[in-house]
């Protein structure tokens, strides 16, 4: 990875992407959504400028996950790439953490929707690294 470009893609390597500038923020969504379609209790993103962001290889397959979010994954593999909100009126797009060549660079600088997080229920997850919390959406 250089500095001015990060890439990642999926588990099999059908899909791959290119980032061209840093993150503008990097944390972690414990919503409902985010834990269904990627089959985890905690979902790290980080969110880059959609000018920025572009698939290099392969064809992913979106699916709106509701009415105003439209994620990506691989059709062959299954794994979760993007997520677009319509409020983010196209300026920006997430990318799941851990499809990144690197996800270790980029760690989270907090957590989202923790008002739906597991552990409310379970009791079996504790954030307990310091980092700052949302109940819902991180302000803008």
């Amino acid at each position: 990875m250089s500095q001015e470009s990060i890439e990642g893609g999926c588990l099999c390597g059908a899909v791959r992407y290119r980032i061209g500038s840093k993150p503008l923020s990097s944390g972690t969504c414990q919503c409902r959504t985010c834990r269904k379609t990627s089959a985890a209790a905690i979902v790290p993103w980080i969110t880059v400028n959609s000018e920025d962001f572009v698939f290099t290889a392969g064809q992913s397959v979106e699916y709106n996950s509701s009415p105003p979010a439209t994620r990506t994954f691989c059709g062959r593999c299954g794994t979760p790439l993007t997520f677009r909100h319509t409020s983010y009126e196209g300026k920006k797009i997430d990318v799941t953490t851990v499809s990144l060549d690197e996800p270790e660079a980029f760690p989270p600088e907090g957590h989202t929707w923790t008002s739906q997080k597991l552990s409310q229920k379970l009791r079996w997850m504790k954030l307990a690294d310091g980092l700052p919390s949302f109940e819902e959406g991180a302000p803008s």
